[in-house]
């Protein structure tokens, strides 16, 4: 009989036949100041100016995460109130980071902390100035967690030509470990520290790897989600 180690437990569940319980986890806390406007209400897909109602970035990342998880946990700071009705319209939980001027690792940690407090032990992260992927990539990188589970993985992470990108599908262990990272860490010296856990998946979706920062990236997008649609 095969004794597991300390961080195994959830890959003997998956062999088990139990497929982890996840959580979406959207990091929205940032203050979006290169970008001149709270970057989760910025129009999805891109427009030169708002038309109305309709979907922005934050609301079209809980209805892309929404089939795939028990919940989704979107961690806001000062914007609650204004993210707050986005939020809760599309199905979402609000976890508010007390002190987002800590920065993203901090925003990270309350959510992940959140996800072990509900009771899942996986979480499917992005961040809300990564434009939703195609769902098919969302498809194939959950069937790839599976498989990487049945490989003592800790975690899957999309790449695209080289590189890597969002969203990241974390078991327990992994969770753990940017629990247990100090608070001065960041997630990338975290993933880095546990490579050898990490299964990376080619996906051909260049929306996994692109950042939304400015006003001009967001205007670059068009091409790129015609071109990924």
């Amino acid at each position: 009989m095969r004794v597991l180690g300390r961080g195994e437990g959830v890959c003997y569940l998956a062999f088990m036949g139990r497929a982890p319980s996840f959580c979406g986890v959207i990091l929205a806390a940032g203050e979006s100041s290169r970008m001149g406007r709270d970057k989760a209400l910025l129009p999805w897909p891109p427009q030169a100016t708002s038309t109305g109602p309709g979907d922005t970035l934050l609301s079209a990342a809980i209805r892309l995460f929404s089939p795939h998880v028990d919940l989704v946990l979107v961690v806001v700071g000062a914007n609650e109130r204004d993210l707050a009705p986005v939020v809760y319209a599309h199905g979402g939980s609000l976890v508010v980071n007390p002190d987002p001027a800590r920065g993203q690792f901090s925003s990270l940690r309350a959510g992940l902390q959140e996800v072990l407090s509900r009771g899942r032990d996986a979480a499917m992260i992005t961040l809300v100035d990564r434009p939703p992927v195609r769902p098919d990539t969302i498809l194939a990188l959950t069937a790839a967690f599976e498989q990487a589970l049945r490989s003592w993985k800790w975690a899957v992470v999309p790449e695209y030509q080289g590189q890597h990108g969002h969203p990241i599908l974390a078991g327990r262990e992994m969770i753990e470990a940017f629990l247990r990272a100090p608070e001065s860490s960041n997630a990338r010296e975290v993933e880095h520290a546990n490579v050898a856990k990490i299964q990376y998946v080619p996906v051909d979706d260049p929306l996994v790897a692109i950042n939304v920062d400015t006003p001009e990236q967001y205007a670059g997008l068009r091409s790129n989600v015609l071109q990924s649609g």
